[in-house]
């Protein structure tokens, strides 16, 4: 399948990211499955090949190439298995307010090593009490001195055990009217003193993914580590959820993709009554049904990252691809699963782990409800 967007150079760069995946990832993505953690030496791997961070100043240890090359990590890490988001909210969704929003000694002190893998980031928004509700959170940092005084509870954080350096929203400004006008990004560095992580979440799917909570007890973070300016928080993640929903729509994308192909392999290899299921009308129209869905996601979302690449504005549109594709890659999952019968229940079988890792694409980086309400608000209803 063709991508409008990408160029030879682009394919030869997939094809050399196929190559090591198959020798560095594909063999190994079970065991690091079950035992929770895709450990560090595959993180120092990818950035030894320049897989993280490609896109950023040559200055900092990346490539200076277009954003289609992340696309195309995205997608290959995503054929690999979904517990590999934790790269990808690494090189797009994390490190990319760095080189936005700080300043030349925070980019030369954190870029290069998050390159090598030597730095692995997390961004630290979501709290016990508060969700898609941010401007509600309860995270505060005081200025005292030379340093912020951090204090609060985050959870559900992606890279949460391993990550070294966490951009952390908190509130500078507690009575700031409106609220989100208080909220500021600090950047936490791993030993800083009332920094401490708390259990490693034992998740339905998304197994090797380490998901924890973070927790800051008068954690002294030097005012240097604000990312920014004071108050401006909000506004800078509210900039960047654009990609981080385009990287979740292409996630669900490549999943819905795999998880077709997988299953029309296996209809033509499986037989009942004397002949490969393949045969049987119900299974020829599910079959027909999702690869037609599966056209029509991939176009709308082709369309999309081209305008993202340009950079247009398409906030509207990427709500609509988050919420559409990994709804449409739920029920993928389960369309594909029923294909597989009984075997499909079986751990050995990939649907099973498709099946497990597919339905919380439709609650993080905001859920398919919120993403509805944002098209609605956008459309002036």
């Amino acid at each position: 399948m063709s991508h409008p967007y990408l160029n030879e150079e682009h394919e030869i760069f997939r094809k050399s990211l196929r190559k090591f995946l198959e020798k560095e990832a594909y063999p190994f993505y079970e065991q690091w499955e079950n035992e929770r953690l895709i450990p560090r030496s595959f993180w120092q791997k990818m950035g030894e090949q320049g897989y993280l961070c490609p896109d950023i100043d040559e200055k900092y240890g990346g490539s200076e190439v277009d954003w289609g090359f992340s696309v195309v990590i995205n997608e290959e890490l995503e054929r690999v298995g979904s517990s590999l988001v934790g790269v990808g909210l690494h090189n797009d969704i994390v490190v990319p307010y760095i080189t936005s929003y700080g300043n030349e000694e925070q980019k030369g002190r954190w870029l290069p090593k998050c390159t090598t893998g030597e730095i692995i980031t997390a961004i630290a928004m979501t709290e016990p009490g508060t969700g898609s509700d941010l401007s509600n959170i309860q995270t505060t940092a005081k200025l005292d001195g030379d340093h912020y005084i951090l204090n609060g509870q985050k959870t559900f954080i992606t890279n949460g055990i391993q990550s070294d350096l966490v951009v952390v929203a908190c509130k500078t400004d507690p009575n700031a009217v409106p609220k989100h006008k208080g909220i500021s990004l600090l950047v936490v560095e791993r030993g800083t003193p009332g920094f401490s992580r708390g259990r490693k979440l034992n998740k339905v799917g998304l197994h090797s993914q380490d998901t924890a909570e973070l927790i800051f007890e008068d954690c002294r973070v030097p005012k240097e580590n604000l990312l920014g300016e004071e108050g401006k928080g909000f506004l800078y993640l509210m900039e960047k959820l654009q990609q981080e929903r385009l990287l979740v729509a292409i996630a669900a994308q490549i999943a819905s993709e795999e998880m077709l192909k997988k299953t029309i392999e296996y209809v033509k290899s499986r037989e009942a009554f004397g002949q490969p299921i393949s045969k049987f009308q119900n299974t020829q129209f599910k079959i027909v049904e999702m690869a037609t869905e599966v056209e029509m996601g991939r176009a709308f979302l082709d369309q999309l990252i081209m305008d993202h690449l340009k950079g247009k504005n398409i906030v509207t549109k990427v709500s609509m691809a988050k919420w559409k594709l990994t709804d449409i890659a739920r029920k993928i999952a389960t369309d594909c699963m029923q294909l597989h019968g009984g075997y499909g229940y079986m751990e050995e079988y990939e649907i099973a782990r498709r099946y497990r890792d597919i339905p919380v694409a439709s609650i993080y980086a905001g859920t398919n409800e919120i993403m509805k309400t944002i098209i609605a608000k956008n459309l002036g209803l």
